[in-house]
């Protein structure tokens, strides 16, 4: 048994097999990739890492299965499920996981290649589990699956209360011993047991006050915009494979980044905090119209959205990567399909809450696409993108010449 002291959880006890997981080199890898990606720029103590929090998802991982009374093989399987959960993320986290994704056809827990083969493999192995098994269990299948990723898993549970604990924000404070002692499975599901309504809603509240503070920072969403820009360059420059990318760590991929001519100039300006600025700061609505149109730019694809890109840069006359466009995926709280007892049926949470429907809206609200751009150009690239993209644009935040004829009180230039 391994006794480690951490920052949210205080002491944590690894034993059997997730003991023995430490030590691997997919495992370590995890100490140098840091959970929040860029985040650190907006929140300079955010530099907790994605080995700290899969320690926080084993930890209560085993509080989980403790409370649910499963033991034996089904309890190893869940624990090395949780420790490693997230090796198979690439470097900065989520932020290129998306263009990962394209490239190699995997997302962060596809890890089926990682654990079948390999010193992986062979602890899960010496340990009796078989690795596909566990594979499968870090994609949330099966009934203890949903306890590592699911609507109630533990992963979600430490994410909000360490990464509210290294960025200093208050928002993300939830009762997880709570979460954890009254979860329970029923007919199958992981849902929470009686009287639990306001716990399961406490979960989401969590997660919609860290959205537009933390994770979807304006800032944070700009300079993971530049990395993403500076990655593509980086693979269609250099001899980096995707599949070597998939692998990297986040010293490895800086590194990558600044030895290369075509990413080099972005790679110096995320080093140097000299970020692009919004020219255009979009919400819902002016995009949309308050629809989801299947040709809107919401509903376009990766190829039509760098079309987009282009088209805006040459009528703003300025060269093609002085102009990045991020949409946010389409408004979905995963969570409020969370299971509730109540009166013994289990019932979805968005159903049998107020609140949570209110959030469900609040999200909607929260939903921005931006457009960014160097700062002596976010003038014309935000006049051009209004026009390229048919924005609706009475109620968006767009560049500094626009200023007066809209409703700007929220924009900042950081």
């Amino acid at each position: 048994m391994t006794t480690i002291k951490d920052s949210v959880h205080d002491h944590i006890e690894v034993s059997g097999v997730a003991d023995a997981l430490l030590d691997t080199r997919a495992v370590q890898r995890l100490r140098r990739v840091n959970q929040l990606g860029t985040a650190s720029l907006v929140y300079p103590s955010a530099n907790h890492t994605r080995f700290e929090h899969s320690l926080g998802v084993y930890h209560l991982a085993v509080a989980a299965l403790d409370g649910l009374g499963i033991d034996g093989r089904r309890a190893r399987r869940t624990e090395a499920a949780a420790i490693l959960h997230d090796v198979g993320h690439g470097p900065f986290s989520h932020t290129i996981e998306d263009l990962i994704q394209r490239r190699t056809g995997k997302y962060h827990d596809d890890v089926a290649d990682l654990l079948t083969s390999g010193e992986l493999a062979e602890t899960l192995e010496s340990h009796g589990l078989d690795p596909a098994t566990v594979a499968g269990m870090v994609r949330g299948e099966g009934e203890l699956g949903q306890v590592v990723a699911g609507e109630l898993d533990v992963d979600r549970m430490d994410y909000l209360v360490r990464d509210a604990h290294h960025t200093g924000v208050p928002y993300g404070t939830i009762d997880h011993g709570r979460l954890v002692r009254e979860l329970a499975i029923h007919d199958g599901e992981l849902v929470l047991d009686e009287g639990n309504v306001q716990t399961a809603e406490s979960l989401l509240l969590a997660r919609a006050l860290m959205n537009p503070t933390v994770y979807n920072h304006h800032v944070a969403r700009i300079s993971k915009a530049m990395l993403r820009r500076a990655v593509e360059r980086l693979l269609d420059a250099s001899d980096v494979t995707p599949a070597e990318l998939r692998r990297m760590d986040d010293p490895g991929l800086r590194v990558a980044l600044r030895d290369c001519d075509a990413s080099a100039d972005f790679a110096d300006r995320i080093d140097r905090r000299s970020l692009y600025k919004r020219a255009v700061w979009a919400e819902l609505a002016d995009v949309t119209g308050g629809g989801f149109a299947e040709d809107s730019v919401v509903s376009a694809d990766h190829e039509t959205r760098r079309e987009l890109e282009r088209d805006v840069a040459a009528r703003a006359g300025v060269e093609r990567d002085h102009v990045l466009l991020d949409v946010q995926a389409r408004p979905r709280m995963r969570e409020s399909d969370t299971r509730v007892l109540v009166n013994g049926d289990a019932r979805r949470l968005d159903e049998q809450s107020t609140l949570v429907r209110a959030l469900q809206m609040a999200q909607r609200e929260q939903w921005r696409l931006g457009v960014y751009a160097p700062r002596e150009h976010t003038d014309a690239v935000g006049r051009a993108a209004v026009d390229v993209l048919g924005l609706d644009i009475d109620g968006a935040l767009v560049s500094e010449t626009t200023r007066g004829q809209y409703s700007l009180d929220q924009f900042e230039e950081n």
